[in-house]
């Protein structure tokens, strides 16, 4: 194949320096935002650097298979014209408009995750209108815009003349199809044998992530959405972790599992003495509420002067920590009583429907009336489809009167719209003399961080603390106007988080980025109690049902969050579990397990709000594999798919010796 095949294909080299200087821009811009989180020497910024021009040079040969596809199939007499040149000028001015754009776009979603594009991108990509509206009320998008259209035409510029070439010699379609197909070899090679979307270049999260490409991993986001636990986790025998699942899940009211039940189940009898409770239930779950914003664990601002008093005046629980990092989490954590599955939340997986282990089954034996009140459009993130298919009522924004809105944004009506028609709600259950167990889902504490005027100090639109305190003061008005209801007496409020305001951070997990706060408030009911026992949002649901004394089957993972001093107790193993979409952590006693891709097990000490990499007890990390492994496979079989005689037949072949035998997973 003579030289002048790859001759014509030549300006791909140009857009390929472009490209690499403006991945090596976004590079530098991110390090600089994260200078105090990496350590900045030779060794690890030359790491950084050369293994992330690799990973743009991937990248790049995908970018540029359009381009390479229209050289190929054009004449060479097209090749030749003006009107080639003009399209491959206009090819290379949207090709540095989309990696200048990207340039921005990535810096921002920097400063809001601490990451690379992750699969949170991947669903900004599908729920446009949220997120373009979001855009435009946080961000000054038509100067940025036009911003990137003249840098653009000035790279255009810089670069003309070395985009189109004149020559004189002939080629074949077949000669040029073989070219570009060796050109192709680069990126069919990566997409077979590159699977890790970010580089392993150290143990600090932020270097890894600066070593990445953001498009590379918004690709990877995509293709990887979904992970089947069996075929990335360390597995043992089912028969195993499911005798084990049945010790760890044993509580003071389900202290053996009944023998009629399957070997593979965690279905179980949960048994109160004395009569049942038919207290109402108003369950807010509050966005991106981190512990940290209460003055009750420390913050000094004086944010949540409103959740504050309501501590004193419930149970503060001090020690509850979110499953993961999207509010999908937090919904299926406290709905499903289920810890977190890699890859997708179940709420917005397909076949989520009716599910036997979902808190509704419990609930709607007792005769009571579910509703999820969520103050924008429901089918954002899937919500309504999930709840309305497993025995949920629901009411959003779609559903909501004009005169029933003084204020929205992007994402919904601000949280007094909201907490008003809850109320609304509230009334026309009551009327009906239906006990209610409603979940209500906000919305103001989300960027753009936008509100009423004149409610709080703090002017709209100016950051998460306006935000915070904003949706403070409406819930002190939720519970104002509550207190005026004839139902008010006789119902149980619950405040807690869908997750944290930030998941960043340099470990492969912050825990202290899970930590949210929960308060139980039911003045006619319940007596103020400090719970400081290590909890996680699975334990909600069961928390609640023990306050209503209710006898059930449970299916849940979780059990009810009881008082230290409550001799009663059997479970103590205190424990919790977080994740962010492909790493499982599990916590016990300050001893962590993080499960990884490729059967992967990594451990550590909990000292000082950081990891320590520590050996740790087998029991503790066989635990970790146990739930992990039992969840995928209950929520595998929910979906009456059975697992493949060859996941089967590897789990035996990868099975631990004996029982457990963890060692060869333990690979740092």
């Amino acid at each position: 194949m003579s030289f002048n095949y790859f001759n014509r294909f030549k300006s791909i080299f140009t857009f390929f320096v472009v490209f690499i200087f403006f991945s090596l821009i976004s590079r530098s811009a991110l390090l600089l935002q994260s200078f105090e989180y990496i350590k900045l020497n030779l060794l690890n910024l030359s790491k950084i650097y050369s293994i992330g021009i690799f990973y743009d040079a991937i990248t790049f040969s995908y970018f540029i298979i359009p381009y390479l596809i229209y050289l190929t199939i054009i004449s060479d007499n097209f090749f030749k014209s003006k009107i080639n040149r003009y399209i491959v000028y206009l090819f290379f001015l949207i090709f540095s408009a989309l990696n200048i754009f990207n340039i921005v776009a990535e810096y921002f979603f920097w400063l809001e995750f601490g990451v690379r594009y992750n699969f949170i991108a991947v669903d900004y990509l599908v729920y446009t209108t949220e997120v373009i509206n979001n855009i435009k009320e946080s961000y000054p998008i038509n100067k940025i815009i036009f911003a990137v259209i003249i840098i653009a035409c000035v790279f255009l510029l810089l670069f003309k003349k070395n985009l189109v070439s004149e020559y004189q010699y002939k080629t074949t379609l077949v000669k040029r199809i073989l070219t570009a197909l060796l050109i192709l070899s680069i990126p069919i090679s990566a997409f077979i044998f590159i699977d890790n979307a970010i580089p392993n270049v150290s143990e600090n999260v932020y270097e890894n992530n600066l070593a990445a490409n953001g498009l590379y991993c918004l690709f990877s986001a995509f293709r990887h959405n979904s992970l089947n636990y069996y075929d990335f986790y360390y597995t043992a025998q089912d028969i195993d972790v499911f005798s084990d699942i049945k010790n760890l899940l044993i509580s003071k009211n389900a202290k053996a599992f009944k023998s009629d039940y399957p070997d593979y189940s965690i279905t179980r009898k949960i048994e109160n003495s004395g009569a049942e409770k038919k207290y109402n239930v108003v369950l807010v779950i509050i966005e991106s509420m981190s512990a940290d914003f209460m003055c009750a664990f420390g913050n000094q601002e004086n944010l949540t002067p409103n959740l504050d008093a309501l501590a004193k005046q419930g149970l503060l629980y001090t020690n509850l920590y979110a499953t993961g990092t999207r509010t999908v989490r937090g919904l299926e954590a406290i709905t499903l009583s289920i810890p977190p599955l890699p890859g997708q939340s179940i709420i917005k997986r397909p076949k989520n429907e009716n599910l036997d282990f979902c808190i509704s089954k419990v609930i709607s034996t007792k005769g009571y009336e579910l509703k999820f009140i969520y103050g924008g459009f429901g089918y954002f993130d899937n919500m309504n489809y999930f709840f309305e298919n497993n025995g949920f009522k629901t009411i959003d924004r779609a559903d909501m009167n004009s005169n029933e809105i003084t204020f929205s944004n992007a994402w919904g009506v601000c949280d007094e719209d909201l907490f008003n028609k809850s109320i609304n709600e509230a009334n026309i259950s009551a009327a009906q003399n239906k006990p209610f167990f409603f979940i209500i889902l906000t919305t103001s504490n989300h960027r753009p961080y936008t509100y009423p005027k004149n409610k709080i100090d703090i002017k709209s639109g100016t950051g998460r603390n306006g935000a915070v305190k904003y949706c403070d003061y409406a819930i002190g008005e939720f519970i104002n106007s509550a207190k005026k209801q004839k139902w008010f007496d006789n119902t149980i409020f619950v405040f807690t988080a869908d997750h944290c305001a930030s998941s960043a951070g340099k470990a492969k997990l912050e825990i202290d980025k899970y930590h949210i706060p929960m308060i139980i408030y039911a003045p006619k009911i319940i007596r103020p109690a400090l719970i400081q026992n290590i909890a996680s949002q699975i334990d909600i649901a069961p928390t609640i049902f023990e306050l209503l004394n209710w006898s059930y089957t449970s299916n849940f993972f979780g059990n009810a969050i009881i008082a230290q001093t409550d001799k009663n107790n059997i479970n103590n193993i205190a424990r919790v579990f977080i994740s962010n979409y492909q790493k499982l952590g599990y916590i016990e006693n300050n001893e962590v397990v993080i499960l990884e891709p490729k059967r992967k097990i990594f451990s550590y000490k909990y000292f000082n709000n950081a990891l320590l990499e520590s050996e740790i007890k087998e029991e503790i990390i066989t635990n970790a594999v146990v739930y992990y492994q039992t969840a995928s496979y209950i929520y595998n079989k929910s979906k009456q798919k059975k697992i493949s005689a060859e996941q089967i037949a590897r789990t035996q072949n990868n099975s631990f010796a004996g029982n457990y035998n963890i060692s060869d997973a333990r690979k740092k």
